[in-house]
């Protein structure tokens, strides 16, 4: 659920949990040679002021002045250029997230839905050693740890 909105011409728009963190993204961005967009923008705001793992329809909906392929685009830009990152919860529904550092894992909670970064994992190594033994080529993975947070555990 998007945290807060602010009035931009005439329409509601999320605020950024911290400007900073929009002006980073979008200055990595156009050193990758993407443009600064007000729409992108307006995506990246609205994922950055976002408190838990969210959904593209989500932003959608936050956005009504985006264009919902707008809206997609964006999300898939941010994945691929590893500012947001993709959450798979407990339901299958797959959500996002602001990307905090390079590849990372994830712990969910099955309660709240809040989200950790997994950091120090060996996993990586574990499934190169496992795939050499099978003779399997690796391209890549993906893991999520799924449990009850502190607060919910309680």
């Amino acid at each position: 659920m998007i945290s807060s909105t602010a009035k931009h011409k005439g329409h509601d728009h999320p605020t950024p949990a911290s400007a900073a963190v929009v002006d980073d993204i979008v200055a990595q961005l156009a050193h990758q040679g993407y443009r600064d967009t007000e729409p992108r923008r307006l995506v990246i705001a609205a994922a950055a002021a976002q408190e838990r793992p969210f959904t593209a329809e989500e932003l959608c909906t936050a956005l009504p002045c985006v264009g919902r392929a707008t809206v997609y685009r964006g999300l898939r830009l941010l994945v691929e250029t590893d500012q947001v990152c993709r959450v798979l919860l407990e339901d299958r529904e797959l959500r996002y997230q602001l990307s905090h550092q390079g590849h990372h894992h994830h712990m969910l909670c099955a309660i709240c839905g809040a989200s950790a970064d997994l950091i120090d994992c060996d996993v990586e190594d574990i499934l190169r050693a496992a795939a050499d033994r099978s003779g399997f080529r690796m391209s890549g993975h993906w893991l999520e740890v799924y449990g009850r947070c502190g607060e919910c555990s309680d």
